[in-house]
């Protein structure tokens, strides 16, 4: 039995990951939250055993050391680590596919950070930390956008001024790509049909949320853009909007453009249009007691999101099936209730028994019996996508 360690070390967070790539059993798993600052924790979980504990050297290069440290206590776990796989958030069009890492690749992630200033520099000091802890075990980088590289020219470019796509690389890259990668997988496996002959749309849902385009089971178009805050309204990120707002708003507020970016990433979605928080279940709980801005942010959640969906049709036609995946995907009935409410006129109905229980006694299906297109529920898994492009890389397939 094999498995992988993956790790993903985000802006503020370091997630890990012992996964088995092919039972997809988990040894050992945690998060540390607040990196960097004097509020870090770091929980964790080995078995059925969960212990969590506040850390005074909160550093990335102190807490993968940790982690590791933990690691090692288990010599069962650890001696069967073949690999180590990292999320790695933007590789331009540089990575089209995930890549063994050497010091080339190395080199062109940080070449890349300029597209993700907050993520690739973090996603790259993982690297260098865990090349130091394990030297023998390959490392597998697996990025984000790699996914959304089959875009076509004309999805991908913005009506602005074409030298700028060449000179400084401004273009749609979207985001999630592990996710919506994993889910065309699982939707073709749940489906019965091959991968290439595969046409879905894909919404993945959590605090940052996108929706994907799959035609033969390529992502042909995607809502996130050069940032991840382009497209869908998210927890904390406005989705789209005018970018006059952004001048306006520096000019009547006396700030600058920065700081309305800043706003748009962190104030704004359905944490800035309720004012009650990022949580979507606070939210629902705010609405249920009547709270009218509540409502409001929820329904531009939904209203939003059949938008995208709908605007999908364009290029897919009738598409396999509308996939809902991620923390609200998942979990959320009433969201996905209304979003196929107002996608009622392109042909989309909802089964309320099938939808209560996530679809889980409806092989994942929560539309009607016999009603096109299909409506599906599916559990992302971006940590075994990752381990599995791992071993598979590591074992020459």
């Amino acid at each position: 039995m094999s498995s992988v360690f993956v790790l993903n070390c985000g802006s503020s967070s370091i997630k890990f990951q012992i996964v088995d790539p092919k039972t997809a059993k988990v040894f050992f798993q945690g998060i540390a939250e607040n990196v960097q600052t004097d509020r870090c924790t770091l929980s964790w979980q080995i078995g059925n055993k969960k212990d969590k504990k506040s850390l005074l050297k909160s550093g990335y290069h102190d807490v993968i050391e940790l982690v590791v440290q933990l690691l090692r206590e288990h010599e069962d776990i650890e001696k069967k680590i073949v690999a180590i796989g990292h999320r790695v958030v933007h590789g331009a069009e540089e990575f089209i596919e995930s890549v063994i890492i050497d010091e080339e690749v190395l080199t062109k992630i940080h070449d890349c950070s300029h597209l993700a200033p907050l993520h690739n520099p973090a996603n790259a000091l993982g690297i260098v930390v865990m090349q130091e802890l394990f030297p023998k075990l390959p490392q597998v980088a697996v990025f984000d956008t790699a996914f959304h590289q089959t875009l076509p020219k004309y999805a991908f470019l913005y009506a602005i001024p074409y030298q700028y796509y060449e000179d400084y690389e401004v273009r749609r890259y979207g985001f999630h790509g592990t996710s919506h990668r994993y889910i065309t997988q699982l939707a073709a496996e749940t489906l019965g049909k091959k991968q290439e002959e595969l046409s879905i749309i894909s919404a993945h849902l959590g605090n940052g949320c996108s929706v994907c385009a799959i035609q033969d089971g390529k992502s042909i178009d995607t809502s996130m853009g050069l940032t991840p805050l382009e497209g869908l309204m998210m927890g904390q990120r406005s989705g789209d909007v005018d970018p006059g707002v952004i001048g306006y708003l520096a000019e009547k507020l006396q700030v600058e453009a920065q700081d309305v970016i800043t706003m748009l990433n962190k104030m704004s979605g359905l944490l800035g249009v309720s004012g009650v928080s990022a949580d979507l279940r606070m939210i629902k709980k705010a609405a249920e007691e009547g709270d009218g801005l509540a409502v409001l942010a929820i329904e531009m959640f939904c209203y939003r999101l059949a938008k995208y969906i709908a605007s999908y049709f364009v290029p897919l036609g009738l598409p396999d099936a509308l996939v809902f995946t991620g923390g609200i995907g998942e979990n959320a009935t009433f969201i996905r209730e209304r979003v196929i409410e107002w996608l009622q006129p392109m042909g989309f109905a909802i089964d309320p028994v099938r939808n209560k229980d996530h679809g889980k006694k409806s092989k994942h299906v929560i539309s009607p019996e016999g009603e096109q297109p299909l409506i599906l529920v599916l559990p992302t898994n971006e940590e075994l996508l990752i381990a599995r492009d791992a071993i598979n890389l590591v074992r020459g397939k």
